[in-house]
């Protein structure tokens, strides 16, 4: 019998999900799934500049579970490009650190570190907001991590 995956931490979810080359429709592209592990991994190397040590504490994951996330990050990133495929950011065994949550009324985007539901637009006083972190299942355990 396996074992139990351990959540991995994620700083806050990614504000674009899907992905795919231009001029070509949807429905005839096969699919490919990052899981969001396998996203932060790419942020955090790729994009911030970690080494796998620094990276897999962020996480909360050995650094040889690091290596294998990075690793199939990389062939599917490349798969995508190389293929043309849809690419599509899903879930995981996570748990988020912070939130973002957008107004689908003015656009505007901002954080929330799970301490406070946020109901109303800061900049416009919308309550026509989408959580991010629910999106992908998450947002109350993630609250709730932090008082365990």
């Amino acid at each position: 019998m396996p074992r139990h995956k351990k959540n991995r931490i994620i700083f806050r979810p990614p504000v674009f999900t899907d992905f795919k080359p231009v001029g070509v429709k949807s429905n005839i592209l096969n699919k490919i799934s990052l899981t969001i592990d396998e996203y932060e991994a790419i942020r955090l190397t790729d994009y911030f500049g970690y080494d796998h040590l620094e990276a897999a504490e962020k996480m909360e994951i050995s650094r040889s579970t690091f290596t294998r996330l990075i690793k199939n990050a990389h062939k599917k990133i490349a798969e995508f490009i190389i293929e043309g495929k849809i690419l599509q950011i899903t879930g995981g065994n996570i748990h988020f650190r912070e939130n973002i949550i957008k107004c689908y009324s003015c656009g505007y985007m901002f954080n929330e570190n799970f301490e406070n539901e946020i109901t109303k637009c800061p900049s416009c006083g919308s309550e026509n907001l989408v959580d991010l972190a629910k999106g992908f299942g998450h947002g109350e355990c993630c609250r709730n991590r932090g008082r365990n």
